[in-house]
């Protein structure tokens, strides 16, 4: 299982997100464990079996066991988050915004990686999940620790590069199903 079998799995109309996908993992500007920890964290972010199984067998082995459950705990915790902080901009009473969410979240201050690559993964799961306010608020935190703006644009290619893999194989699977 690895990125070369989602490639290999990946139509011919499909052409560019293959090659986008090869060059990602093969050009990278970002540490490995950077590069790795987004791709895992935004395979499960996509839902996708097909692309969480492929992209976790070869995160495992390049990511530490820690790495490993941060980029899905950054998924995880991103999962809900983009959910609340988009619904609570999308109402538009900034009201909201003063009220606590009351909702845990302490995988983030203690994630058991580096922050910044928690926070990265992060951007790049809400990237995904389409929240603009967790958007700002990652991006402000990189920014912040110092990570140059092209490495912050590469997780988000990486996001969009993963959701449209997954968009493509269940698009062809549902297909394949009728």
């Amino acid at each position: 299982m690895s990125v070369d079998n989602l490639k290999g799995a990946l139509p011919e109309y499909a052409k560019d997100v293959k090659l986008n996908l090869g060059s990602l993992v093969t050009t990278s500007s970002l540490g490995e464990q950077q590069l790795w920890g987004t791709l895992l964290a935004c395979a499960a972010a996509t839902r996708s079996q097909r692309v969480i199984a492929e992209i976790a067998a070869e995160a495992a082995d390049v990511l530490s066991a820690e790495a490993f459950r941060a980029a899905k705990g950054a998924a995880a915790i991103m999962a809900m988050n983009n959910v609340y902080y988009r619904s609570m901009h999308l109402i538009g009473d900034e009201t909201y915004a003063t009220m606590p969410a009351k909702l845990r979240m302490t995988i983030i201050g203690n994630p058991g990686v580096d922050k910044v690559d928690f926070e990265l993964w992060s951007l790049a799961v809400s990237a995904i999940g389409g929240c603009g306010r967790c958007l700002e608020s990652h991006e402000q935190v990189l920014r912040q620790a110092g990570m140059p703006r092209e490495q912050i644009q590469e997780a988000i290619r990486i996001a969009a590069v993963v959701n449209a893999v997954a968009a493509v194989l269940e698009s062809e699977a549902a297909l394949a199903a009728v």
